[in-house]
C-alpha cells in the first residue's frame, strides 16, 4: 500500500474517533440528566417501573463511559505488539455494554417479580409522572436514531451498540407510560408486570449487541470474495484471482488476496501490478484499511484454482 494511502487513512480515522467522541460525550450528559429525574421522581411516587427505568437509563451512562475508553484505545496507532492496530477495543467496549443491558434486563426483571410477589403499594400516578416520563422519552428517541445514524455512518459498532442500548430504553419508556397508565385505571399489579415485559426486551437487545461484536471477534468475512476479485482483475495484467479472505470491523477491514499474471513477467513488473491492485481495492472499498497480494503464475496449476473459485461463486 502506498505512503499517501496510509496518511490518509490515518487522518481519516482520527477524524473518525473525533466525531465518535463528540456523539458520546453529548450523549452522557443528556442520559445522566434523564436519569437522575426518572429515578427523582420514580423515588418520590414510589414507582417501580419509573425507578428500574431510571437506573436503565444510567446504565446508558455508564455505557457511554466504557464507549469513551473503548474509543480511545482503539484509536491508538499498530505498533509492535498489534500489527492491526487496537480497533477491536471498540468491539470489546460494545460487549462491556452489552454485558451492561444483561445486568441492567436481570436487575429490573427481579425487581419487577419481587413486587408481583410481595404485592408493594401501587405507586402514587400524577400529571408530573406523564410529564416526565413524556419529556425523557423524547430525548432518548432523539439519542438513539441520532446516534444509529451517525454510527452507520462513520461504521462504529461502538455507537450503533450503545444506540441499540439507548433504543431499550425508549421501549422501557413506552412500557413504564402504559403501565402508569394502567394504575391510572385500577390496575396496580400493571407497574411490575410492564417492567418485567421490559426486562425480556432489554435481555434481546443485549443478545443483539453479543451478535454483532461476535461477527468481529470470530473474523467473518466482511467483503464478498467474487466483490474483490472483480475489482482486482479491472486491474491490467491481473490473469486470475483467487483465495479472497476479509476480516476485521466493519469500519476497518484487511484484506489478502492471490493474484495471477504472466508467468514471464518481471518480478518488478508483478510487484508494480500488486501495488496496483493493493490501491485500486483500497479506493474501491472505503473500509479496506490494509491489503496484502500474493502473487503467482498464471500456469495451468493456477489456473484450476480459480475456476474451482469461479465454479463455487468465490471469485
Amino acid at each position: 500500500m502506498s505512503n499517501v494511502h496510509a496518511v490518509n487513512t490515518f487522518a481519516a480515522s482520527a477524524l473518525r474517533t473525533q466525531r465518535i467522541r463528540r456523539v458520546l460525550w453529548t450523549i452522557l450528559a443528556l442520559n445522566v440528566g434523564v436519569a437522575l429525574a426518572k429515578l427523582g421522581w420514580g423515588v418520590v411516587s414510589g414507582s417501580v417501573a419509573m425507578q428500574a427505568d431510571g437506573f436503565h437509563s444510567l446504565f446508558d451512562g455508564a455505557s457511554n463511559v466504557v464507549g469513551l475508553f473503548g474509543v480511545g484505545m482503539a484509536s491508538r496507532p499498530a505498533d509492535r505488539d498489534h500489527p492491526y492496530g487496537h480497533a477491536k477495543y471498540e468491539t470489546y467496549a460494545s460487549l462491556a455494554i452489552g454485558a451492561m443491558l444483561a445486568l441492567a434486563a436481570y436487575n429490573v426483571g427481579s425487581n419487577a417479580i419481587q413486587n408481583l410477589m410481595a404485592g408493594a403499594e401501587p405507586p402514587e400516578v400524577g400529571a408530573m409522572s406523564f410529564t416526565i416520563m413524556l419529556v425523557t422519552l423524547g430525548i432518548n428517541f432523539a439519542i438513539t436514531t441520532y446516534e444509529r445514524i451517525v454510527g452507520r455512518k462513520l461504521s462504529s459498532e461502538i455507537l450503533v451498540a450503545d444506540a441499540s442500548h439507548t433504543a431499550s430504553d425508549v421501549w422501557v419508556s413506552i412500557g413504564v407510560i402504559a403501565g402508569l397508565i394502567a394504575v391510572r385505571m385500577g390496575y396496580p399489579k400493571a407497574d411490575p408486570i410492564i417492567a418485567l415485559i421490559v426486562a425480556f426486551a432489554i435481555a434481546f437487545t443485549a443478545w443483539r449487541v453479543f451478535r454483532e461484536a461476535t461477527a468481529t471477534l470470530s473474523d467473518t468475512a466482511r467483503i464478498a470474495p467474487a466483490d474483490v476479485c472483480i475489482a482486482a482483475r479491472t486491474i491490467d495484467g491481473v490473469l486470475g484471482c483467487h483465495h479472497v479472505r476479509t476480516r476485521g470491523t466493519e469500519a476497518e477491514v484487511y484484506v489478502d488476496l492471490h493474484i495471477q499474471v504472466d508467468p514471464v513477467m518481471t518480478v518488478k513488473a508483478g510487484h508494480d501490478i500488486c501495488i496496483a491492485v493493493e490501491n485500486h481495492l483500497c479506493s474501491v472499498f472505503e473500509s479496506a484499511v490494509d491489503v496484502v497480494v500474493h502473487l503467482e503464475p498464471f500456469d495451468q496449476y493456477q489456473a484450476s484454482k480459480t475456476a474451482e473459485e469461479v465454479d463455487a461463486g468465490l471469485a
